[in-house]
């Protein structure tokens, strides 16, 4: 009976150490897939930040072609006031661009930041899993062992036992 019990826990660890081995595979791989999903939002990111500079431009551009329009339609001349009004307007329009690119740069960092700690994440997870699935044969040898050991006092006691046995009853012959 007691090799049954050795076996079947030796068959329980080797099951666990290959369900924990296959857990770890799946964290390390679910870490790699979230750092790859992070990685294309911050794409994503950045083309929505080149768009919206290119939206602010543009804007721009029509602000200082209306600025024109309206100070050639005046008769005046494209200086003083008229001609502070179009710096104005670009140099705003370069400050919105460059706070645009600036968001857009503390974004990428965020999520150059979450992906690399997604892929950590995984890996310590599989890691885990890893010392777990060793874990789990070490415990299963230990069982082994400790199966085996009792079988062996169980079957030193079972001839002692019969050695007395017999010296008993060569006693009552005598």
């Amino acid at each position: 009976m007691s090799n049954v019990a050795a076996a079947a826990s030796v068959a329980q660890g080797v099951l666990s150490f290959k369900g924990n081995r296959a857990l770890a595979r799946q964290a390390e791989q679910l870490g790699e897939y979230q750092e790859a999903v992070i990685k294309n939002e911050a794409e994503v990111l950045a083309r929505r930040r080149t768009d919206q500079e290119i939206a602010v431009r543009s804007q721009a551009e029509r602000l200082k072609g209306i600025q024109r329009v309206a100070t050639a339609k005046s008769g005046v001349q494209m200086s003083g006031s008229a001609l502070q009004a179009l710096a104005d307007t670009y140099f705003s329009t370069e400050r919105d661009a460059q706070r645009i690119q600036y968001a857009g740069s503390l974004e990428q960092t965020m999520a150059a930041s979450q992906a690399a700690m997604a892929k950590i994440e995984g890996k310590s997870r599989a890691a885990a899993f890893n010392m777990e699935a060793v874990s789990s044969l070490l415990s299963a040898a230990g069982g082994y062992a400790s199966s085996q050991q009792q079988n062996q006092i169980l079957g030193q006691q079972n001839a002692a036992f019969e050695l007395r046995q017999q010296d008993y009853q060569r006693r009552l012959e005598e």
